[in-house]
């Protein structure tokens, strides 16, 4: 992992970049959550509607630790056992931390604590959860490589992080951490 190329990708993220990195399973897009214009334009490069929402992808649980502070005990040890890891949990946001423009219509967020060495010192460097969404036009296929990632979006990103992809045949299963519902398994 070079040093440099994070940081790199996070002085574009706090340009308000949209940059490319590998995940668990797909190469994934991401951008300052909080930086509406980023967020837009990020969706915009998917084709996404916005009132679909998006993940937030963090290093460690201390990241996100305003959104854990309203779980009980019992749901924070159930976070605890899955992250980091491939997990994505729906959390709720009584305080309105997240923006509606990464929320979209829900009034949860979808978390994911990333056991992937490049997420986990991308978000360190950064110092908080990026928005993380599969690098794909909606309904294409997501990007299983650097070059996909270039064939979908050219010369429209800020950035591509190199590396490798976390070794996983299918996006991270989504549950809900109020009744354990599965949304994606």
């Amino acid at each position: 992992m070079n040093h440099w190329q994070i940081k790199e990708a996070v002085r574009c993220i706090n340009n308000g970049g949209v940059i490319a990195y590998p995940t668990e399973a797909v190469w994934g897009l991401g951008c300052d959550p909080y930086s509406r214009q980023a967020v837009q334009r990020l969706l915009a490069l998917k084709r996404r509607p916005e009132h679909k929402g998006l993940i937030l992808v963090a290093a460690h649980e201390d990241q996100i630790a305003p959104l854990l502070a309203p779980l009980s005990d019992e749901q924070r040890q159930r976070l605890s056992e899955t992250w980091p890891g491939p997990n994505t949990w729906l959390l709720p946001d009584p305080k309105n931390l997240i923006p509606r423009w990464v929320k979209g219509c829900h009034s949860q967020v979808a978390v994911r604590v990333s056991a992937h060495p490049l997420v986990q010192a991308l978000c360190r460097e950064y110092g908080g959860p990026l928005v993380s969404t599969s690098a794909n036009r909606s309904a294409a296929e997501p990007a299983k490589s650097k070059l996909k990632v270039s064939a979908y979006f050219g010369a429209s990103l800020d950035f591509i992080l190199p590396g490798e992809l976390g070794g996983l045949n299918k996006p991270t299963v989504i549950r809900n951490i109020m009744d354990m519902q599965t949304i994606r398994a």
